[in-house]
């Protein structure tokens, strides 16, 4: 390969890799609403299996689609105007905190303690309470 056809390609690739890059990075998240639930679950349920053995819960839950069930404890909205839902799960210091997908925050902000839900959203780990991202409503 010559120098003329090696400066013309290695630019051409690296315009064509920060293309690439650009787009995966801006890529907004799928919706949860189509997909399918690894497990289903009560509230209850999931935060006892954190308790019991976090790391083994982790390897159950994490990165993975679930469904909860439970009551409603609180909602609340952040400053950024993210919604979550906090659920019932009878634990003394938490329970299952539901950070809402933005598309459904405005139906969910309504929602009063003691309502019976089921949501969908993606297990990210535990901090005193079992921490779901991306939630979705389930009828």
């Amino acid at each position: 390969m010559n120098k003329k056809t090696l400066l013309f390609v290695l630019p051409l690739l690296a315009f064509i890799a920060i293309g690439v890059g650009l787009y995966l990075y801006n890529k907004p998240l799928e919706s949860l609403e189509d997909a399918t639930a690894a497990e289903t679950l009560e509230a209850s349920a999931l935060l006892q299996a954190y308790e019991a053995d976090e790391q083994a819960a982790n390897t159950r839950f994490l990165g993975k689609t679930i469904q909860v069930s439970g009551k409603v404890l609180d909602v609340s909205t952040s400053d950024q105007g993210g919604v979550s839902v906090s659920l019932d799960a009878g634990g003394l210091l938490g329970g299952v905190l539901c950070t809402m997908d933005a598309a459904h925050a405005e139906t969910v902000a309504s929602w009063t303690a003691g309502r019976e839900v089921s949501l969908k959203g993606e297990c990210v780990g535990f901090l005193s309470e079992v921490q779901l991202a991306r939630c979705v409503p389930v009828q």
